[in-house]
């Protein structure tokens, strides 16, 4: 999923709803799998061609988002938003994620074809309130999100959804750019890699999208730097919290308590944070979108989030930088990656040049 809004309700982008149906590689085997690629499908079956869709300066705005994406950027051209699908919620799947409580050791899940993830989507949220349920029951952390798309890499048509019809053009082609990227490069067990360059692709696709359509003094362009700099100013915040808490979890164990204290000053760091957060709000932040964080219950697996999100969004954007900020030729250089190539990061330098 690709529309990220702030908190109290924080919507990831990406991947993470594609786990609810690559559940089909197991042609829906399994009660979870049969579960969820039914609900997918019964979606699928209420989907009409987006010719057929009213709106027409909806439908040609994802029209000429497709083609831009696929012409000017070189994703792949799959049949992914020719179709439409009316539903009554602002969102389409809950996402379980989670992670130890006195480390970032990340929980995953597998599944065939995309292999290791560190989610599980369903539908029906009493259904990931259940799994959430049974992950506490193992001392583990819990974080349960909305995302609003997924991409199923090619194994059935991905729709559009009514309640897109309300997004900014910058959100639908961040969103369209986002998934398409998961349908062109996708790398088995490597969520991390896969989330950070689609959230990358799709940022930076996205822009270069309204300054085509709108140009770079209009104030479409423009209201993408306010938002984007209080999404960086968040993210620092989070990535600054999740340090500290990093280095606590990673101190010896030492006194009468043991783990026990490293939870309890895991809390106080924790809450300490969200008061400072509200005193240097108004420095950090040009709107009021991301007050409701210091009223959140924080734990590792929503901080886990930012880690599997955007921890690699300064080296990408440092490659990005030092190859001469050509998109297109970025993506083409992350194409040739390869699962037993090595490390994505070292490939995508080869690819760029930018190490011999």
């Amino acid at each position: 999923m690709k529309l990220s809004l702030p908190p109290p309700v924080v919507v990831f982008p990406g991947l993470a709803a594609a786990i609810l149906l690559l559940g089909a590689a197991a042609f829906f085997s399994g009660c979870y799998t049969l579960t969820q690629g039914s609900a997918m499908l019964g979606y699928l079956n209420r989907a009409v061609p987006l010719e057929e869709v009213p709106d027409e300066v909806f439908t040609a705005r994802i029209q000429d988002i497709r083609r831009f994406a696929r012409e000017d950027l070189g994703l792949r051209d799959t049949p992914n938003y020719t179709k439409y699908v009316e539903i009554d919620r602002d969102y389409l799947a809950a996402i379980v994620s989670a992670s130890a409580k006195d480390s970032f050791t990340t929980y995953h899940w597998w599944f065939p074809v995309v292999g290791s993830v560190p989610y599980k989507g369903f539908f029906e949220v009493k259904g990931a309130r259940k799994e959430a349920e049974k992950l506490r029951k193992k001392d583990l952390d819990v974080w349960v999100r909305q995302v609003d798309a997924f991409s199923t890499l090619g194994w059935f048509k991905d729709p559009l959804y009514s309640y897109m019809k309300n997004y900014s053009v910058h959100a639908l082609a961040d969103l369209i750019i986002h998934e398409t990227l998961h349908a062109t490069i996708y790398l088995p067990s490597q969520s991390q890699f896969n989330e950070e360059l689609a959230e990358f692709i799709g940022s930076q696709g996205a822009r270069l999208y309204v300054e085509k359509i709108f140009g770079p003094d209009s104030e479409e362009y423009q209201n993408i730097d306010g938002t984007k700099n209080d999404q960086a100013a968040f993210i620092a915040f989070i990535q600054g919290l999740i340090a500290e808490l990093d280095a606590l979890y990673q101190s010896p164990l030492n006194g009468p308590g043991g783990r026990e204290e490293k939870l309890v000053k895991k809390e106080e760091i924790i809450r300490a944070a969200q008061i400072r957060f509200d005193a240097e709000y108004d420095d950090l932040f040009q709107s009021d979108n991301y007050r409701g964080f210091s009223r959140m219950t924080i734990n590792n697996a929503y901080l886990d989030l930012y880690r599997l999100y955007y921890a690699g969004a300064s080296w990408l954007e440092d490659l990005y930088n030092r190859s001469g900020r050509n998109l297109p030729r970025f993506i083409a250089a992350a194409k040739t990656i390869t699962k037993k190539g090595g490390p994505p990061r070292t490939q995508l330098e080869k690819a760029l040049g930018l190490v011999y």
